[in-house]
């Protein structure tokens, strides 16, 4: 088992940055890829970016360029850089832990409850 909190969401204008945060807890941390997913208004959820074990990231096209997806092991944490924002990327974004990348693309095993970011034009 592990619990994730995720934090950092907020309200941004358009081309600003935010730092979104997933503190994990429970089995090592070393143990899971971690990815980030987000799910806007009346919108299914989407994967947004991920961390393999070793470090390889992973980006929808959306966002690649503009986010950044990073892990501290010290820390139990994963974050999610997040730069040029657009209002587009309004939504409620997820942490997510699973044994390979591809199980977090396939939104398996471990969720946080989700942070909002807010993006105004």
């Amino acid at each position: 088992q592990v619990q994730l909190v995720e934090s950092g969401g907020g309200l941004v204008q358009a081309g600003g940055s935010l730092r979104l945060s997933c503190a994990a807890s429970g089995r090592t941390f070393s143990s899971y890829a971690m990815g980030w997913f987000r799910q806007a208004p009346g919108k299914e959820r989407e994967f947004v970016a991920a961390i393999s074990r070793g470090g390889s990231t992973y980006y929808t096209d959306s966002v690649k360029g503009r986010f950044t997806i990073s892990r501290d092991g010290a820390k139990n944490t994963v974050y999610l850089q997040m730069s040029s924002l657009k209002p587009e990327d309004t939504a409620v974004y997820y942490c997510n832990a699973a044994e390979t990348v591809v199980a977090v693309k396939r939104g398996n095993d471990y969720w946080g409850q989700g942070t909002q970011v807010t993006v105004s034009s």
